[in-house]
């Protein structure tokens, strides 16, 4: 599988990773999901203290046992419970997430994180604090290298200008282009990569999603979903399928170093990989998918 470097780290990605929330929280079949993938290639793991409460971080510990040279180690920090309250708080605080590290480093069952990204943020947050946090934590060997999981294009740019991130996590399919004006050109800008999360638009563009579209996404209409599923159906090859080429797409941006579709099956998964094998898309199938719907555009967070 192709690997392409993180940003200006020294981590070298597949260009095909795991998003590891889907996973179920059954130890067996993730555990042996994740050594499937591990074994065609894949070598980025993405899991975030938040998922099924710690669950998922463990399950991720469990299954890189014996293997954690290979794997690039890649969770998330900033939501917490509060005893009395329901739900997840959010909290950057510097002193939170030096405490959160510990707890996601027992659950992983490693000594260091390669990737260590803020699950959120807000402008309202202690955003200084938070840069201290991390590059502490950097000092202190506990993590390698950090960046944020956000689609809020105001809080981007303040971790571009002030951070020494190396990778944002973002949402960026077909279906969900909202990223391509103002969000990657400058991150390609800066040498920060792009991890794509959500290249088949939770299923809506893989090649059963037909049946997905009524249940909407974003602000698309079932029929403009249809609509954007019939255009990508134009460009399915004996050798990809339209998730494949959907995989493609995300992966055609330059600043995008790494896709992380979820898998629940060794099928999918296996789907999923296989993209990596396919032809990248050539300049006339990019352009015919940008022409066929204007991007959508961030409307909050400006």
């Amino acid at each position: 599988m192709k690997k392409n470097r993180l940003g200006s780290s020294e981590l070298l990605v597949g260009e095909i990773g795991l998003g590891c929330m889907s996973l179920g929280t059954e130890v067996k079949p993730a555990v042996n999901l994740i050594h499937e993938a591990l074994d065609h290639g894949v070598n980025l793991l993405d899991t975030a203290d938040l998922y099924d409460a710690g669950r998922n971080e463990e399950i991720v510990g469990e299954a890189i046992k014996g293997r954690r040279e290979q794997v690039i180690v890649a969770t998330k920090v900033g939501n917490r419970r509060l005893p009395g309250k329901e739900g997840w708080s959010w909290d950057p605080s510097k002193a939170y997430i030096k405490q959160a590290v510990h707890d996601s480093l027992k659950r992983l069952q490693t000594d260091y994180i390669d990737l260590y990204q803020l699950h959120g943020g807000t402008l309202e947050d202690p955003i200084e604090e938070t840069i201290e946090a991390f590059e502490e934590l950097k000092q202190e060997g506990l993590i390698r290298y950090y960046g944020i999981s956000s689609i809020r294009p105001n809080v981007i740019r303040e971790y571009v200008q002030r951070a020494s991130i190396v990778s944002v996590m973002n949402q960026y399919s077909v279906a969900d282009r909202r990223a391509e004006e103002e969000v990657l050109p400058l991150l390609e800008q800066k040498g920060i990569s792009v991890i794509a999360r959500g290249p088949v638009a939770s299923g809506v563009l893989a090649d059963s999603g037909a049946a997905k579209v009524d249940k909407g996404y974003l602000d698309y209409t079932p029929g403009q979903l249809l609509a954007i599923r019939e255009g990508l159906s134009r460009l399915v090859t004996d050798d990809r399928s339209m998730a494949q080429t959907a995989i493609r797409y995300a992966l055609s941006h330059p600043a995008v170093a790494a896709v992380v579709p979820g898998a629940s099956s060794r099928a999918q998964l296996l789907h999923n990989i296989e993209a990596s094998k396919s032809a990248p898309l050539t300049d006339a199938e990019i352009q015919a998918i940008r022409e066929q719907y204007p991007a959508n555009r961030y409307k909050q967070h400006r």
